[in-house]
């Protein structure tokens, strides 16, 4: 069983204690309890489905509960099915009751905020349009009750910093939420109207579908992050010096890649081309990579095929898309004297002048065995000095102010010690990197 802090424990147990004045007031007579036990069932098996199918979770029936009945009855609605769910890890049992606790207190919530605002009469007259202010109320109100009760586990069980345990989990969570709660509201207006529970459930039907299509994404991202990761592995162990390197450089390549103002889809794919830049070097023989000494002409040309190399590992990956170019023409150089193939200037695909500059970038702000790292400034320096003849000069403007306005703070792994790495850049600062040794 894994160890959960005593304070972890006692959150969850005022959880618990919470949930107990919500739901001891038994719902009022006029409502049926096969209508709890009902929503109860389905809310139980849509999150079994949910879960294990689709990797969701199925809030469109504890809205519904909110909305129809009183807050003391729809707190009852979620326990069955958080209880007999599988949370997943270690301790289960504990993680369960928190999962309820924590539902049947958003629901109980959302439940109240809906009947004061006068909601339950607007379902009743199944008037959607006076309906929709307390049913969007309701909805935030349960989406800030997870937030409030997320943020507290992660800082007292996962020891997130106080400061970040809430940050932006409300506005994450508000735009899915809004969707199940249209879902809820039209399961509860339709369940109130004169074609009954029946036909609310069928509301769930689109729902089921939108989750399925968004599980087949979710896993075949799943599928590209494994190949991805299992390259990047196999990079990192042949080559130790250079271990963390091609996190690091996806990273620098996204951020630079969102300064330029570039979409979602395409900083995915310089993400990707970061990460990967270097997978060719799984075609270098190993005593190369790790020689300490300076090395000689032949040599140099062996290490320079990598780019090719890399280009041909990942020729059938058809989701990297231009990623592809990215590692195949990272080396080039703007004046024409890089390889493979001495490209100048716009021969040079975007993607592989992203790329070069985060790869000369984290060249230069990482410790290696023959030198010491550089502080970012004077990376940013040399980048500065070279931008024109060897670097985009607007990708290197665009790291530059990327920085100016995050800092770098990259991961480090245990086998590298970079202090210097962490130091945010000083605003209005101009420097630049030089390019990666090998």
């Amino acid at each position: 069983m894994e160890a959960v802090p005593r304070r972890a424990r006692a959150y969850v147990v005022c959880a618990v204690l919470g949930v107990l004045p919500c739901v001891v007031a038994m719902p009022a007579p006029r409502t049926p309890w096969w209508v709890i036990v009902l929503l109860a069932v389905v809310y139980a098996a849509g999150e079994q489905l949910a879960r294990r199918r689709f990797g969701g979770t199925f809030y469109p029936v504890l809205l519904a509960a909110a909305f129809l009945l009183p807050p003391a009855a729809a707190a009852l609605v979620p326990l069955p099915g958080a209880l007999l769910a599988r949370a997943g890890r270690r301790p289960e049992a504990l993680r369960r009751v928190w999962r309820a606790a924590q539902l049947s207190l958003a629901v109980w919530t959302a439940a109240r905020v809906h009947w004061a605002l006068g909601g339950r009469d607007a379902v009743m007259d199944s008037d959607v349009p006076y309906a929709l202010l307390p049913a969007g109320a309701a909805v935030a109100a349960f989406c800030l009750a997870l937030t409030l009760l997320d943020g507290g586990i992660l800082a007292l069980a996962e020891r997130v910093p106080v400061r970040r345990a809430w940050r932006g989990l409300f506005l994450r969570s508000l735009a899915p939420l809004a969707v199940h709660g249209l879902a809820g509201l039209m399961m509860a207006v339709l369940w109130r109207s004169p074609y009954g529970p029946v036909a609310a459930l069928f509301v769930l039907l689109p729902m089921c579908v939108s989750w399925w299509v968004y599980g087949q994404y979710h896993r075949e991202r799943a599928a590209h992050q494994a190949t991805i990761r299992a390259l990047v592995q196999a990079v990192d162990i042949k080559d130790g010096y250079t271990r963390g390197h091609s996190e690091r450089v996806g990273q620098a390549s996204v951020m630079i890649a969102r300064e330029l103002g570039l979409d979602d889809e395409r900083v995915e794919v310089l993400r990707f081309a970061g990460i990967l830049h270097d997978v060719g070097k799984l075609g270098v023989p190993t005593r190369l990579l790790r020689k300490d000494g300076p090395l000689t002409p032949e040599e140099r040309r062996v290490i320079e095929l990598h780019p090719e190399y890399g280009h041909e590992m990942v020729r059938g990956i058809s989701f990297l898309g231009e990623a592809r170019s990215a590692i195949l023409h990272h080396h080039e150089r703007l004046d024409g004297s890089g390889y493979p193939y001495g490209l100048a200037g716009g021969q040079i695909p975007e993607c592989a002048r992203v790329v070069a500059v985060a790869d000369a970038f984290d060249a230069m702000t990482s410790t290696r065995s023959y030198r010491r790292a550089r502080p970012v400034p004077a990376a940013l320096e040399e980048l500065q000095r070279c931008a024109g003849a060897q670097f985009d000069p607007r990708m290197v403007t665009a790291l530059e102010r990327a920085l100016g306005r995050h800092g770098w703070h990259p991961a480090v792994t245990a086998e590298e010690e970079t202090p210097a790495v962490r130091r945010p850049v000083p605003g209005g600062r101009r420097s630049g990197p030089q390019e990666a040794r090998r």
